[in-house]
């Protein structure tokens, strides 16, 4: 697509196509291909744990395929050697052939300076017997190793013990890779060597061809967008990008746009495609590849987000776990949810339309997701709390 002008609304279907919105959830059972396919086009899935919905990594997923299989998800993940966990946007899901993007990373990493593990006597000493035992027992978590006395916590402080710390030091260098999650997502780790195959652990890059690389990805995976916006899908500096982007530039990977709103360059990915329209709908993760730079979500949505889990109560405006909902190339909602799973309903604490105000096609799309998202979590309904004239009509519409 040769452009030099972008309006508003073509920039959001690209960035909409891009992340895989432009096509109909699969109509059978969702399966490795589907998995493959998806992570492949996103290059990453961001994972949070945070449990009071789903693991949102699996609500990515489920935005674009559906229902599916979270124990087949996991065990397509990390028992094939195709994808494993790295530093990328955050803690992240990559394909296994990424490896070689982020080894000047692993290089790079230091321990921080607050890492009790630096007051640690015999510290390096203590750090190479935990190498040894994975050497010498294969794959363990951080409870395999021995216990050493825990540092003393600070109120508030999230408690992790120095044998973890210990392994994540490793995993950060690249000693140390993720086999599997338990069922409690602890990670187990192991030596890459038993996890990866030779040719992704044999490949080298320097920084600025892995950079490149990375750049590469990131456009294709967000379509348009600017140089900000490419440097942080795989939290790289914008200002390392810039002579990066530069370069593909003039290779033809990229295109300078100007946007139809947008004060910055945007560049537009070769091969972006722009749908006529864009349909269906989808609660979005907080942490979803569309939505997760926020200044882009504002340049595209006319949507401010952010989400407020670590936001006091009382000052909250939205909710604890608050999702966006997708309809057709607009963010047009947002809801607060939590499942609850002993009562075996998902609870709409709070309900919000957006300004532009959402018809009642658009209140039935809604309710029908929040039953479709029920059903796959094995919720049997739908409580919605009635505070304002909108969640009035969502409740109703259930």
């Amino acid at each position: 697509m040769r452009r030099q002008r972008l309006s508003a609304g073509e920039a959001r279907r690209i960035a909409l196509a891009a992340q895989g919105f432009d096509r109909e959830r699969p109509a059978g059972a969702v399966d490795a291909r589907h998995f493959r396919r998806e992570i492949r086009r996103l290059g990453l899935l961001q994972l949070d744990y945070v449990n009071v919905l789903v693991p949102a990594h699996y609500l990515v997923l489920w935005s674009r395929l559906g229902a599916f299989d979270r124990d087949r998800f996991d065990r397509f993940v990390y028992a094939r050697g195709d994808f494993t966990e790295q530093w990328a946007h955050e803690a992240s899901i990559v394909p296994a052939h990424c490896w070689a993007w982020f080894e000047h990373r692993r290089r790079a990493h230091r321990m921080h300076d607050h890492n009790p593990l630096r007051k640690l006597r015999g510290r390096r000493t203590y750090l190479d017997a935990v190498l040894e035992q994975v050497r010498r027992d294969g794959a363990l978590t951080a409870g395999d190793l021995p216990p050493l006395p825990a540092p003393q916590r600070k109120p508030g402080d999230w408690y992790r013990s120095l044998s973890r710390r210990a392994l994540e030091y490793h995993f950060a260098r690249g000693a140390l890779a993720v086999s599997r999650r338990l069922s409690n997502f602890q990670r187990v780790y192991d030596l890459p060597e038993r996890v990866l195959p030779r040719e992704h652990l044999a490949r080298s890059l320097d920084k600025a061809d892995a950079q490149r690389e990375a750049l590469r990805h990131a456009a294709a995976a967000i379509g348009v967008g600017t140089l900000q916006d490419l440097a942080d899908y795989y939290r790289m500096s914008p200002r390392e990008c810039a002579p990066r982007i530069a370069d593909l530039v003039e290779e033809g990977t990229l295109a300078e746009v100007r946007v139809e709103g947008w004060k910055p360059t945007a560049y537009l990915a070769a091969g972006a495609r722009l749908p006529r329209a864009i349909r269906g709908a989808s609660l979005l993760s907080p942490f979803d590849p569309l939505i997760w730079f926020r200044p882009r979500t504002e340049r595209l949505f006319d949507f401010h987000y952010r989400i407020e889990i670590y936001v006091p109560a009382h000052k909250r405006k939205w909710g604890y776990y608050v999702l966006p909902f997708r309809l057709g190339d607009r963010i047009v909602a947002r809801v607060d949810l939590k499942a609850d799973r002993a009562g075996r309903r998902l609870l709409v604490r709070a309900a919000h339309e957006e300004p532009a105000g959402v018809d009642d096609e658009g209140v039935a799309r809604l309710a029908a997701e929040l039953q479709a998202l029920g059903h796959w979590l094995g919720l049997d309904a739908v409580r919605v709390t009635r505070h304002n004239d909108f969640s009035r009509r969502l409740a109703t519409a259930q």
